[in-house]
């Protein structure tokens, strides 16, 4: 982390995935000018609705780019996180990160199962070399957290945050309405979800 510092053309970036719920209500607090606090109702899912509980998404929370904020990368799946997907995300990660002159970014994430696959650290590995050979792309660098350290990932408070922030007192919120208000919340511009077939998934 301190060697990504110290070079202007390096992104410092943190990678995961998560679930909105759509039934789950987070944990938090409240003030109400009556006293009486708000209180989240348990949400369930009409019988006759057959939309998803909950949207898988992919997450870079991306820091210390030159004259550059912190930035969110954020796009949602059709169903869970697989490596073909995982590779997907990467790709049009760097393509951003790249379109703003960096060179590098060196990546943290946990050690979930489609991080460490074997189509993952390929397509790392033949993404490098082709930027490497072409002079054009950003180099992603992998690097995994110990296991079993959520808390060293800065990303996760980031969607605790969002979750608290998105909720909706008593009502079941539409799948695009999660998707719409997570976009907003973050900053970011709303991007087709991706969508991979059953056999790659």
């Amino acid at each position: 982390m301190a060697l990504a510092a110290t070079h202007p053309t390096w992104a410092l970036a943190w990678g995961d995935e998560v679930w909105w719920s759509r039934l789950a209500q987070p944990a938090l607090h409240s003030w109400t000018p009556e006293g009486q606090p708000l209180r989240l109702q348990e949400l369930t899912l009409p019988r006759d609705e057959h939309t998803p509980k909950a949207l898988a998404c992919d997450g870079l929370l991306v820091r210390h780019c030159p004259n550059q904020p912190e930035q969110m990368l954020l796009r949602f799946v059709e169903r869970r996180p697989v490596s073909r997907e995982t590779t997907t995300f990467l790709a049009w990660c760097s393509e951003r990160v790249a379109a703003q002159g960096l060179t590098a970014m060196l990546l943290i994430w946990d050690n979930a199962s489609w991080h460490i696959s074997r189509e993952v650290r390929t397509w790392l590995r033949q993404h490098n070399q082709h930027v490497k050979q072409t002079g054009q792309g950003v180099r992603i660098l992998a690097c995994r957290l110990p296991l079993k350290s959520p808390w060293l990932n800065p990303i996760e408070a980031k969607w605790v945050h969002g979750k608290r922030a998105i909720v909706e007192p008593d009502r079941l919120l539409s799948a695009q309405e999660i998707r719409n208000r997570v976009y907003t919340y973050y900053g970011c511009a709303e991007d087709a979800h991706q969508i991979i077939s059953e056999k790659a998934a």
